[in-house]
């Protein structure tokens, strides 16, 4: 029902009007209100989801590299060709290795063991050339370093286009008193190099992946080498196949390309090394205040930052027949946490309530 004009004086409209502006206006705010604490929830929660899965990723342990040592490469099948270029053998079979190692520490998908270390076990072992492709012999030496696996390989060729693993030379390029590439008065060289690797387990020397990376480089008006001839640091048994000089040649260009395939196959067949769970046991072998030195070392499977327990035989139970030991029973006496370590030994912190002595016993807790 319509009220008569007469109910509402004219002076009492603006009054009225701006009432009506003042509740539409509230209304509106209350709708803007209501839509911010809407949108801010909406955030909230999408931003609690954000933090949790940064969290969960933080929480979650990255998985552990897998350990590995390269050995030398074999050359015997490319020795003549190698001979033939250089005037001299050259064992580039180590210049091969060392590119791999370099090539698999930048990609970061292994962890890979130092090379003097490694050649130092060679040395103690009296580790022949001879022994590059045998397995059994590269799993012994995987074991004594203490990694997952062993990476050992062959260069089958190295050279020429058309003799692979002969590139020959004959008079003419000794006659030229150079590489006897053979080649020196073609227009165009071509070099080509290939490479295979395996992965051996240390504990079965079985070949765990079998890899390969070929390479090949050509170019006109020159050699192998580059110059040709006995052009200083292309020359000789102290040539440094990671050199620039090298690398600038097309036989360089080459070991370059075959390398980086092979590194790249031998990271895509990473997953195929088995997780082994390492059990580190030793003693005790100096005690100073809360630093101990151990007996046992990254041979054994040790690692900077292992928390490994310190435990003292009280009592042994020996076969009455045969006097062989049964059972220790031990106490533990507290932990050491190890700061250093090489092949032989390690150096750790010890925490505990006990006090640790010389010949106590160190092992991975159980």
């Amino acid at each position: 029902m319509l009220c008569p004009a007469s109910t509402f004086p004219a002076s009492s409209l603006p009054s009225l009007l701006y009432n009506v502006s003042d509740f539409s206006t509230k209304n509106r705010g209350d709708d803007a209100i209501a839509r911010s604490k809407r949108e801010g929830g909406h955030m909230g929660r999408r931003f609690g989801i954000f933090l949790l899965m940064i969290l969960f990723a933080a929480a979650s342990p990255a998985q552990e590299k897998k350990r590995v040592a390269v050995l030398d490469f074999e050359y015997a099948t490319v020795s003549d060709s190698v001979a033939a270029i250089f005037g001299t053998n050259v064992d580039v079979g180590k210049g091969v290795r060392d590119m791999l190692i370099q090539n698999l520490v930048n990609s970061g998908t292994y962890s890979v063991i130092e090379r003097s270390a490694v050649d130092k076990i060679l040395q103690e072992q009296n580790f022949s050339n001879s022994d590059r492709a045998d397995a059994s012999s590269a799993a012994k030496i995987g074991k004594l370093l203490g990694v997952d696996a062993m990476i050992m390989g062959s260069i089958t060729q190295f050279g020429r286009d058309d003799k692979a693993t002969n590139v020959g030379g004959g008079l003419l390029g000794r006659s030229l008193g150079g590489f006897g590439i053979g080649g020196a008065s073609r227009r165009e060289s071509k070099a080509v190099v290939g490479l295979t690797a395996r992965i051996v387990s240390i504990d079965t020397a079985e070949i765990l992946a079998a890899t390969s990376g070929t390479g090949e480089s050509k170019r006109s008006g020159t050699s192998l080498l580059g110059a040709g001839g006995n052009s200083g640091a292309a020359g000789g048994a102290g040539i440094d196949m990671s050199s620039s000089n090298f690398a600038n040649t097309i036989l360089g260009e080459a070991v370059r390309q075959a390398v980086d395939a092979l590194s790249k196959d031998l990271d895509q067949n990473a997953a195929r090394l088995p997780t082994r769970e390492i059990t580190v046991e030793g003693l005790v072998a100096d005690v100073a205040d809360s630093t101990l030195i151990l007996n046992v070392g990254t041979s054994g499977g040790v690692k900077v930052g292992d928390k490994l327990q310190v435990r003292r035989t009280v009592r042994e139970v020996k076969d009455p027949a045969s006097g062989a030991v049964l059972r220790r029973i031990e106490n533990t006496v507290g932990e050491v946490t190890i700061t250093e370590a090489d092949g032989a030994s390690s150096v750790g912190t010890f925490s505990g309530a006990g006090k640790p002595e010389v010949g106590d016993r160190v092992a991975t807790p159980q």
